[in-house]
This record gives structure tokens, sequence and C-alpha cells, in this order.
């Protein structure tokens, strides 16, 4: 296979993956809407269950801290690099 057609070939599996992902969400949205309607947050059927909660987390935030405390947050910064593959 050539470099092109490579190129083409994964420029096509991207795109269904996009569309596939669109799909999933649609799927997704349809199940929670069934369990919106039952007022159930788990669901179950042959093979399969779904539960939809909220979970509470406690998360750092960082653009915060660095707003309030510029110079001690500037302290612990650190620089990384990181290689990207794009294309399109």
């Amino acid at each position: 296979m050539s470099i092109e057609e490579t190129a083409l070939e994964l420029l096509a599996v991207k795109s269904e993956i996009a569309r596939l992902q669109e799909e999933a969400e649609a799927l997704t949205d349809a199940l929670k809407g069934a369990m919106v309607e039952a007022g159930r947050e788990e669901l179950a059927g042959d093979g399969w269950s779904a539960s939809w909660k909220n979970v509470r987390q406690t998360r750092f935030d960082a653009n915060w801290f660095r707003r309030e405390n510029p110079a001690l947050a500037s302290k612990y910064m650190k620089q990384t690099t990181q290689t990207r593959f794009t294309i399109g």
C-alpha cells in the first residue's frame, strides 16, 4: 500500500469512527431518556446493564490557583514537550 493510499485509508477510518461516535451518542441519549421516563438510575436487559447516576468528585482547580497565587504556581510549573501527529 502506498503512502497516499495509507493516508486516505486513515482518513476514511477516522471518518467512520466519528460517524460511529455520533451513533453511539444518539443511542446513549435514547437510553438516558428511557431511564428518565422510567424514573430509574439503572436499567438491565439480557446481557447488558446501564446506570446513570450523579457522582461527586473533588478536583484541584489549577486555573483558580494560578490566578490567586501566580508566584507560587510558577514555582511549580514545568515545561514538557510532546510529539503530535495530525492528518486532515
